[in-house]
């Protein structure tokens, strides 16, 4: 007879994710062991296995979570009734708010995509190319004239204000909304004051 699957299964699953992203962020993919990410998680390996065979399998998960719930966020600012201009600015807010508690997973995408099988990566990467896509189409509506026939500097572009969010985490010591969307502003300013320009 199949075992049943526990009724809060799913938030235990959460749980782990959550505790395994902060032990790969903090130590290290390669240095954490599946022992060591059952300590973590207050269970026992052999209970951990059952949720997760491999880290492999856990580091997919977590980045897989993280990368479409955060283009799902930004697909769903879809820019009726905004301005180019108001569009970018609620997509970047939205961006920095979708990192919110997400530092580890964000840590950990940056650091260990690379890790995982080819097949796996093409997914993530597809998140990613998806996110960057859609930043994109709404700063070539911002200056058509900059990157018309330009396709190389308007990913340039993209990657900059990309680059601008995703190391916030690094030197950002207050976590609120309110400093967040702060940095959304001024991000956002930079990009509109030099778009024109470039």
């Amino acid at each position: 007879m199949p075992r049943s699957i526990a009724r809060d299964h799913d938030e235990k699953r959460g749980q782990i994710l959550a505790t395994a992203a902060r032990v790969f962020a903090r130590e290290g993919f390669d240095r954490a062991s599946m022992s060591r990410l059952a300590a973590a998680c207050g269970i026992s390996k052999a209970n951990i296995y059952h949720y997760y065979d491999s880290k492999d399998a856990l580091l997919f998960d977590i980045l897989d979570a993280h990368l479409s719930a955060l283009r799902d966020r930004v697909a769903a600012v879809d820019g009726a009734g905004f301005s180019p201009e108001e569009h970018l600015r609620e997509a970047v807010a939205e961006i920095l708010l979708a990192y919110r508690g997400a530092d580890d997973a964000h840590r950990v995408q940056i650091d260990a995509i690379g890790l995982l099988p080819e097949a796996e990566q093409e997914v993530l990467r597809g998140y990613q190319r998806d996110l960057v896509t859609q930043v994109a189409g709404i700063l070539s509506r911002i200056a058509p004239e900059a990157f018309a026939g330009q396709p190389r500097k308007l990913r340039a572009a993209t990657m900059s204000l990309f680059g601008m969010l995703n190391w916030f985490y690094m030197w950002n010591r207050d976590d609120s909304d309110a400093a967040r969307l702060d940095y959304a502003r001024l991000a956002t300013d930079l990009v509109l004051g030099g778009i024109k320009g470039v």
